[in-house]
């Protein structure tokens, strides 16, 4: 029989797409009141990857992605994917969001994104909300699975959250 172990806290991660004419600085201001303090950014770079939220959000997409300082629970992961669906809702103009806020987590051996939707690849939580592997860390880097959005493939994004993760593990064996 194994020994159930309470879990090890996780590095708290966001993706934040978000339409022209937003003030991403009052988004992240938001995002940090539900996710902390921003540890780390990426430069904003144009979401072009597909034309899923065309429709709604329009063109000219822009994304970044960011770390946050304090450590979080992963089975809070449910729980804060509610307050940014709250703060997409926000940003929204008649019934269509501007914001696309994809809150998740990175640990030593994964990268977990929250997500409203059910697919076969995705656990439920809690809520109404699953947790979806988008990247697993194998071969001393992190590797996409055929799921895995395609922006979360790029060069800048798997450079990023491989920092996050070497950050994430000095952390945890500062505290161990």
């Amino acid at each position: 029989m194994g020994v159930v172990r309470g879990a090890k806290p996780v590095k708290p991660i966001c993706g934040v797409t978000f339409a022209e004419g937003v003030d991403l600085a009052r988004v992240i201001e938001q995002v940090e009141g539900v996710l902390g303090t921003v540890e780390d950014q990426t430069s904003v770079f144009r979401f072009s990857f597909t034309k899923y939220y065309r429709e709604e959000m329009g063109g000219g997409l822009r994304k970044v992605f960011f770390s946050f300082v304090e450590l979080i629970h992963p089975g809070s992961l449910a729980g804060l994917k509610q307050k940014t669906n709250a703060i997409e809702k926000s940003w929204s103009v008649e019934g269509k969001r501007r914001v696309n806020i994809d809150p998740g987590y990175i640990t030593g051996a994964k990268l977990v994104l929250g997500s409203t939707k059910d697919f076969a690849h995705r656990i439920y939580l809690a809520d109404g909300i699953y947790g979806d592997v988008q990247l697993q860390f194998r071969q001393n880097r992190f590797l996409p699975e055929e799921w895995t959005y395609p922006d979360y493939q790029t060069g800048k994004a798997l450079e990023f959250f491989q920092m996050v993760r070497e950050k994430y593990v000095r952390e945890v064996k500062k505290h161990e």
